[in-house]
């Protein structure tokens, strides 16, 4: 890492997936004023994600498929010439 350009003040930071409750511990510079008692019994700030790679559709393998050969013909069939 290039001195200077990154910050100093890394702490241990709780991060929970509210879409599914999930919680991981690991090392960040974000701010929060809430906090919550890990499992080994210490208090961490807590980072509250909409989102994670638990709750993810990519992750979790249940991506949507999109229908492109009707969309395709739908394009077509609305912008056709006339």
């Amino acid at each position: 890492m290039k001195p200077g350009i990154h910050p100093a003040n890394y702490r241990l930071v709780v991060f929970k997936d509210m879409s599914n409750g999930h919680s991981f511990l690991s090392r960040s510079t974000a701010q929060s004023r809430e906090t919550v008692q890990w499992e080994d019994g210490n208090e961490y700030p807590v980072i509250k994600l909409e989102i994670s790679n638990t709750s993810h559709p990519f992750y979790t393998g249940k991506n949507m498929l999109v229908d492109t050969a009707g969309r395709i013909d739908k394009f077509k069939k609305r912008y056709a010439k006339k």
